[in-house]
């Protein structure tokens, strides 16, 4: 039974956010958060504990937190050019077995990619900014920006089991002179 819980009404400087928890092991959750630095941190914050809560991507809520904490960076900053009036969406959806998928919607003018330069050219390496999109690439599993760039899409699947890996393949059994 799908139980739902609103943590946050109030737009003022805060994050409204809610999630919806189906079991233990699952919930899909979302957030609308004012263009603001210090709004980052405790939304993060919250989204990190309930994936760390669900046990969906054990041992890579660390990379998760990074991308999540970049994609929002990235939306307040470069996509809304903080202005506090304009939002950021952010939708995750967190199950036992297939990860973790997080959406983060800005109401920005968009970007493209393929024109951002590549932070580990030579030139680019002393930069101060420019290797938020290259951290996301690396952790998740899978990113990738739709509508014009205005929105990141981010999958982290479930971490893997190397045990249950080793149990279900074949020993290979060598014999010593």
């Amino acid at each position: 039974m799908a139980r739902k819980q609103t943590v946050n009404r109030g737009l003022d400087l805060q994050a409204q956010f809610v999630a919806t928890r189906a079991g233990t092991s699952s919930f899909h959750a979302e957030a609308l958060m004012p263009s603001e630095i210090k709004v980052i941190a405790p939304l993060v914050d919250r989204l990190m504990r309930l994936i760390e809560g669900s046990r969906c991507i054990v041992g890579s809520e660390p990379a998760v937190e990074l991308a999540l904490r970049e994609a929002l960076c990235n939306a307040v900053i470069h996509g809304n050019g903080m202005d506090a009036r304009k939002l950021v969406h952010v939708r995750c959806r967190c199950e036992l077995g297939y990860g973790v998928f997080i959406i983060v919607t800005d109401q920005g003018h968009g970007f493209d990619p393929n024109a951002v330069p590549d932070p580990l050219a030579a030139e680019r390496l002393e930069a101060e900014h420019g290797r938020g999109l290259h951290l996301m690439k690396s952790v998740m599993d899978e990113v990738s920006f739709e509508h014009g760039g205005t929105q990141v899409h981010m999958r982290k699947g479930p971490a893997r089991n190397p045990r249950r890996e080793l149990r279900s393949k074949p020993r290979l059994c060598v014999q010593m002179p």
